[in-house]
């Protein structure tokens, strides 16, 4: 298996090499941004180690445009920065793992084992059916350019239909992921939001993105409608 460490310590990249090579990893390294930028686009890794705070690139910077250009080479993100807005933009940028220095070599490499058991299986951080998109971290989600001004409720169910494009989706489905098991109201409040939706973002662009399929449920065009 083949790691990428992006880290500019020196010594604790040397650390990391050493450890991981000593565990059957093969190892390149880099101390610099742009150059593991550069090393994670023009070769095959089964894994990348990144830091955050680095020369050139930032590691934010470097997960983001790696998943813009749809690698996805799993990520475990290293950062001296013990804070929860770090991790969370970690995550956001793409980022499949994190960890806060110092960390245990131990901990390291299992979670290592375990990404790369997962392999790079797509997980885009901006979910999308043809020009409709919606972006989870911020809670927005677009038409074409136009973005859509859409209620809480309006984004969650748009953000689980657009995890299952193509997939017909029963009301009891949606309930259930959008609201919770507890919820005993009338299920054609599905039905009022399916609307709404297709008022917002179907109806003003003459498309049909939301299927109805009769005694099943609603499906989502893989496409955008």
């Amino acid at each position: 298996m083949r790691v990428l460490v992006v880290e500019d310590e020196v010594h604790l990249a040397e650390g990391l090499r050493r450890g991981l090579e000593a565990e059957g990893f093969a190892v390149d390294v880099c101390l610099d941004g742009a150059e593991g930028h550069w090393m994670a686009t023009e070769y095959a890794y089964d894994a990348i180690v990144l830091d955050i705070m680095l020369p050139g690139m930032n590691g934010f910077r470097i997960c983001s445009e790696l998943r813009a250009a749809d690698n996805w080479t799993p990520i475990m993100m290293l950062t001296a920065k013990d804070g929860e807005y770090d991790e969370a933009e970690g995550l956001d940028t793409g980022a499949d793992d994190y960890l806060t220095k110092p960390f245990s070599y131990v901990v390291l490499v299992a979670r290592l084992r375990a990404l790369v058991r997962r392999g790079a299986v797509e997980r885009p951080t901006v979910l999308s059916a043809g020009d409709l998109r919606l972006d989870p971290a911020t809670r927005q989600a677009w038409r074409g350019d136009d973005e859509l001004d859409l209620t809480a409720r309006e984004l969650s169910i748009l953000e689980y239909l657009l995890r299952h494009p193509g997939e017909v989706l029963s009301k009891r489905d949606i309930l259930d992921h959008v609201w919770d098991y507890d919820f005993e109201g009338d299920p054609n409040i599905v039905e009022v939001y399916i609307r709404r939706l297709r008022n917002k973002f179907d109806r003003p662009y003459d498309r049909n993105a939301i299927e109805t399929c009769r005694g099943s449920g609603y499906r989502l065009a893989a496409d955008g409608g």
